[in-house]
């Protein structure tokens, strides 16, 4: 199904269905597409939200985690959400745990996928090669359990995002704010019900990083994804949905 981009004041989005609101927070390189699976699955049930996050367009000095949640809280004050899920993967994991610690009272359940916020092995501080595509290729291909999964598209997207300086400064100044913003100090503040879903095979966050979130955030759940990486609801879409399906219908019934 194709979703239409929405474009209102600051804000492009994609929404579709009804019910209870399910925020979905993209990572650093990820396109809203990465959640199609996700958004085909639970739009008959929630009300299923994909902003964009302003990754491109804040001002350098001013492209950090902190301020992308400040995004995210006006999005969701503009869309008048008062309640709603969170759902995060890499990065976008990190603005919804900032978020979460920010407004707990707004979050309804969080759900973390290869989340940083911790510790990450990110694709590099630095692209030492960037205008090399089989490089590029390389450095996408870890993201993924299957390396087959660093398509020619998906490899070209990140291509032209590191060769175009403008977005490459605002990359690497997240980069150094995720690893700067660590929130084990934070994290036993979060009480809302909790969704780790993680790629055994994960080697951006790995295994032990997910194990950490478990153990630090009281109210979660861990759940494994094998021959995974670090972008589960891409690389196994129906387990991925099979396991958050389950978590929500548990979590509800309580």
């Amino acid at each position: 199904m194709q979703y239409q981009l929405k474009e209102e004041g600051e804000f492009n989005y994609i929404e579709q269905g009804e019910g209870p609101v399910l925020v979905i927070l993209h990572g650093l390189f990820g396109a809203l597409s990465n959640f199609k699976d996700v958004m085909d699955a639970f739009s008959h049930n929630f009300k299923v939200v994909i902003p964009m996050m302003p990754i491109y367009t804040l001002p350098v000095r001013e492209t950090d985690v902190k301020n992308l949640a400040a995004f995210i809280h006006r999005f969701v004050d503009y869309k008048g959400f008062e309640k709603f899920s969170l759902l995060g993967n890499s990065l976008g994991g990190h603005v919804a745990l900032v978020y979460t610690v920010e407004h707990q009272n707004r979050v309804d359940k969080l759900i973390l996928t290869g989340s940083s916020g911790l510790y990450e092995n990110a694709m590099g501080g630095s692209f030492p090669r960037r205008e090399d595509r089989n490089y590029m290729k390389e450095k996408v291909g870890v993201t993924f359990y299957d390396p087959a999964m660093a398509t020619d598209e998906l490899v070209d997207e990140v291509f032209e995002i590191v060769n175009d300086r403008e977005r490459l400064l605002r990359i690497l100044a997240l980069a150094k704010s995720a690893i700067r913003h660590n929130m084990a100090e934070e994290l036993h503040n979060i009480k809302v019900p909790t969704c780790l879903i993680w790629g055994k095979n994960d080697n951006i966050t790995p295994p032990d990083v997910a194990e950490e979130f478990h153990k630090l955030i009281e109210n979660s759940d861990l759940f494994w994804i094998d021959q995974c990486g670090h972008a589960p609801m891409m690389e196994r879409p129906a387990e991925f949905n099979t396991i958050l399906n389950a978590w929500f219908e548990k979590v509800y019934a309580n």
